[in-house]
């Protein structure tokens, strides 16, 4: 995969209820930093899903941003996304990198150390890690790990990681200030009054902290 700016995940839920188009929220959040996608649909059918794999992916490409699909790595071949994003009950690493190839990235979500380390020894390009905090968009989200659980994370893993989870332009600064290479979030941006000014706001947070 080409060199990836990790500051800004946008995790694109095909679920999340937005105010506008689903494709044109994205894309107004892109224009103003998101510096990766990753589209999720736990419960649309395949074609639905593969449909708007397409139509995003044909919307990125003007922009040169990254598409990571969720789950699904049939979708993700079938749309030539940059890769895939796989949780702990997903498909185990080592087959997904047979499947998809050295040269797609492959992240995985971990909630604590031993998924963190178990990853990274497994070749995965980056960790999910999380949730921090409460979060409201994930149904039957874990416990959050709070800050100190995920600088310790941090500390010992070497690959890139987004830390995930009841992030906001409120509290990411703190979160940033853990050493993690960037955020990922959903309702942040999906769920905003404003996409352009909540994007804008997190990415001042964001950089306040990498600078």
């Amino acid at each position: 995969m080409k060199h990836v700016d990790w500051s800004l995940c946008l995790i694109a839920d095909t679920e999340y209820p937005t105010r506008t188009n689903f494709i044109s929220t994205i894309e107004k959040a892109v224009k103003e930093g998101v510096s990766i996608v990753q589209l999720r649909s736990k419960s649309t059918d395949t074609r639905t899903f593969l449909d708007t794999a397409f139509q995003l992916t044909e919307m990125l490409v003007p922009y040169d941003i990254p598409l990571i699909i969720n789950d699904r790595i049939d979708i993700a071949l079938a749309c030539k996304a940059d890769g895939v994003h796989l949780g702990q009950k997903d498909l185990p690493l080592p087959f997904a990198r047979e499947i998809m190839g050295k040269n797609k990235t492959i992240g995985i979500t971990a909630m604590n150390i031993k998924q963190a380390e178990t990853a990274e020894s497994q070749g995965a390009d980056y960790i999910g890690v999380g949730p921090v905090f409460y979060t409201g968009s994930k149904k039957k989200a874990s416990k959050p790990i709070g800050l100190g659980k995920l600088e310790y994370i941090r500390k010992n893993i070497k690959i890139p990681i987004l830390a995930i989870g009841g992030i906001n332009p409120q509290n990411a600064a703190r979160v940033m200030l853990t050493g993690v290479n960037g955020i990922a979030v959903i309702s942040a941006i999906l769920g905003a009054v404003d996409t352009t000014v909540s994007t804008k706001k997190l990415l001042k947070e964001i950089r306040k902290r990498k600078n």
